[in-house]
């Protein structure tokens, strides 16, 4: 939910511009914000009526259909060659059905505000990563800093002066583990699928469409078949998949398209400010002074991640 790298070749969107957008890149940003935003409202409300595996598989069913009319419109085929396939289900897996999964199951336990921060953690552990897995992504203090920095956020919205008193732990280490498993994803497709040739929105599709066979096998395994559709969960499913899961990645491309990757991945830090409005206001979620207290450091650690040594000028 919160990467501005294309999902399925982890480089960034072409650097040509598209033909001239309806919306200002302003706009959309702010509407791309608003959809990650209230996914984890979307999540919760699904999974009062429906058991987290569900809840997933609409999810990336809506998603990939939104996909598949974006390439049939668009008369883009799906990548070809074994291998590439086997990659993209690895990067499946890592990328959607794993995290999506992990959140729907956090969040029988947590709030939604809670998962929302949680997500924010992603750059963190990518920072982290990066600096076992990428031999060129060279670590300064500032970056180390953010690091800390990031982690004592963490610590602050748990409340762990307090012991984690009334914090469900397993609910939270499921929505941690789903931000972890996003950047572990990104450097998988990072060193396996980047180069393909193929566009990144026939590799997307293809993507998504391995993640919901992956749920479509393990969902009947774990549930039963639901023996009343509720409808508001159902609309809540359907939003998070049509519009969080799909529309938000056509919105995302043509950002990066745009401003660059610099800027769009800004969206980033909206996220859980957004998550926590919406779970207060809508679903009535309790708000402890430590919990946007910690979010705004945890951010804060973020953006300084995210900070790269200027190229001296040779």
């Amino acid at each position: 939910m919160s990467t501005v790298t294309t999902a399925a070749t982890g480089e960034s969107a072409p650097a040509a511009a598209p033909s001239r957008p309806r919306l200002d890149w302003r706009l959309r940003f702010g509407a791309l914000s608003l959809i990650w935003g209230f996914s984890f409202l979307f999540i919760k409300v699904g999974t009062e009526g429906y058991a987290p595996f569900q809840v997933t598989l609409g999810r990336l069913v809506f998603g990939t259909a939104v996909l598949a009319a974006a390439m049939a419109t668009k008369r883009q085929r799906l990548p070809r060659g074994a291998r590439t396939w086997g990659h993209l289900a690895v990067a499946a897996f890592l990328l959607n059905a794993l995290p999506f999964s992990l959140f729907a199951y956090a969040e029988l336990t947590i709030p939604s505000t809670l998962a929302g921060i949680c997500n924010a953690t992603s750059p963190l552990w990518g920072m982290l990563l990066s600096l076992v897995a990428l031999s060129e992504d060279r670590p300064t203090r500032v970056r180390f800093a953010g690091l800390g920095l990031g982690f004592i956020g963490v610590l602050t919205v748990l409340g762990a002066w307090e012991g984690f008193h009334g914090l469900d732990v397993t609910g939270t280490v499921m929505a941690l583990l789903a931000s972890l498993s996003y950047p572990i994803g990104w450097i998988y497709v990072r060193r396996t699928l980047a180069g393909t040739g193929d566009s990144h929105l026939a590799m997307t599709g293809a993507q998504l469409l391995l993640a919901t066979a992956q749920l479509a096998v393990v969902t009947p395994l774990f549930t039963s078949f639901p023996a009343r559709f509720a409808p508001v969960p159902l609309l809540a499913i359907a939003a998070l998949g049509a519009l969080g899961t799909g529309l938000a990645v056509l919105v995302q491309y043509g950002l990066v398209a745009e401003v660059g990757p610099t800027t769009a991945q800004m969206v980033t830090y909206f996220i859980p400010v957004i998550a926590a409005a919406a779970g207060v206001a809508v679903l009535g979620e309790s708000l402890r002074w430590s919990t946007p207290v910690g979010a705004a450091v945890v951010l804060a650690g973020a953006a300084l991640t995210q900070v790269r040594p200027k190229r001296r000028a040779s």
